[in-house]
């Protein structure tokens, strides 16, 4: 059995990367991708938790199921505004979507 610390280290790993992908990247697809860096992060950490906490309780699981279903939904509004932020104004730079706000 693996132990709780070598998945808390990965979840963690995981959600550093999400991070500086977030603080780094200015196109509004990459930052997408880092927001899903995130949720993967966090739902590891309910899954690893279900697991060593209460292994016979399947509630970690169902929630982390809960979540992905969000985030699905999530994706095809995201995606459908980058896409019509692309028709409208040719790019998907988050500092220059920024700049036509005013």
């Amino acid at each position: 059995m693996i132990p709780l610390s070598h998945y808390l280290a990965l979840s963690a790993f995981v959600f550093c990367a999400g991070v500086y992908g977030l603080l780094t990247r200015k196109s509004a697809l990459s930052l997408y991708i880092s927001i899903e860096l995130l949720f993967n992060a966090a739902n590891l950490n309910f899954i690893a938790f279900s697991r060593h906490i209460a292994p016979g309780n399947p509630a970690g699981q169902v929630f982390a199921l809960f979540t992905i279903a969000i985030s699905a939904a999530e994706f095809g509004v995201g995606i459908a505004i980058i896409l019509l932020l692309f028709r409208q104004l040719r790019t998907v730079r988050v500092s220059e979507v920024a700049a036509m706000k005013g």
